[in-house]
């Protein structure tokens, strides 16, 4: 985007710009069996995307899970259909978000209580009602750099995400509104 100020041309920095990296959403199940295929269904039916099943990593004997058995699934969405999902994930949320949602490097993460609150799903009585934990990450291109096995460096300071530039960009690109 260029713009006009004085005879001077300012442009828009490209790599500034603000993405999302990725959406998780979680569903702690707890125990194994049918429960976990059902999870399962469900998360497909608000993806479109098969999910994983997560692993205990160790035992709680007060809870009655034994290590290396199922106790959840999860899948993580990128590009244009985690932006998709996220819409719809939004609107169940009424587009607000509290700030205490936010870490320090502008993630967020935030709770739907049950999955019929997500607009296109239908309650199904052989699958019950869920409720899911949604992390969202975004990135500035470029923040590979600290990830990447070949010449790995540090991000610099301007190159981070604060709360402030999340917020703005939810507010353009979503139109959710943080509350304080």
């Amino acid at each position: 985007m260029i713009k006009m100020a004085s005879k001077q041309i300012i442009t828009e920095n490209s790599i500034r710009r603000i993405q999302v990296e990725k959406v998780v959403i979680n569903i702690g199940v707890g125990r194994s069996g049918e429960s976990i295929e059902r999870a399962q269904n469900v998360l497909n039916e608000i993806s479109n995307q098969t999910p994983k099943t997560t692993i205990a990593k160790k035992a709680v004997r007060e809870w009655g899970i034994h290590k290396g058995e199922p106790i959840g699934t999860i899948v993580t969405l990128r590009g244009n259909k985690a932006i998709d999902v996220l819409k719809k994930l939004f609107l169940s949320k009424d587009n607000k978000l509290p700030k205490k949602s936010f870490d320090n490097q502008g993630n967020f993460a935030f709770g739907i209580k049950e999955h019929i609150d997500i607009p296109g799903t239908k309650y199904d009585p052989q699958q019950g009602i869920w409720g899911m934990d949604v992390i969202i990450s975004f990135c500035r291109i470029g923040y590979r750099v600290k990830y990447r096995q070949k010449f790995r460096n540090k991000v610099g300071k301007n190159q981070r995400i604060n709360i402030a530039e999340v917020s703005k960009f939810l507010q353009q690109e979503f139109n959710v509104e943080v509350l304080e």
